[in-house]
């Protein structure tokens, strides 16, 4: 998958250090993986949730911060949305974002 926007995700671990290892792990797999599917996301992360719009959400950090992605399948990319704290997280549309 083609991953866009890998500089929220930087800037994101760079006040929230703890992010660090999780973001740069979670952007490992994606970068190689190749899903055409919201259930091929799934099989690679059972606890994402898969919401409206082509849109997953990852738990990072054992639900301490929320990721937000669009993919568009046919062409192998994910859009970064919204990263942030699981309260900041809360008070979003994650479908709209």
């Amino acid at each position: 998958m083609r991953i866009i926007a890998k500089k929220q995700l930087r800037e994101f671990w760079q006040t929230h250090a703890d992010s660090e290892q999780a973001l740069k792990s979670w952007h490992s797999i994606a970068v190689k993986a190749d899903w055409a599917t919201p259930q091929e996301i799934k099989n690679h992360f059972p606890k994402v949730s898969v919401i409206s719009d082509n849109r997953a959400v990852f738990d990072i950090v054992g639900g301490s911060y929320r990721l937000v992605v669009k993919f568009n399948y046919p062409y192998r990319i994910g859009y970064i949305r919204f990263i942030g704290t699981h309260t900041e997280y809360d008070a979003i549309d994650s479908g709209e974002v």
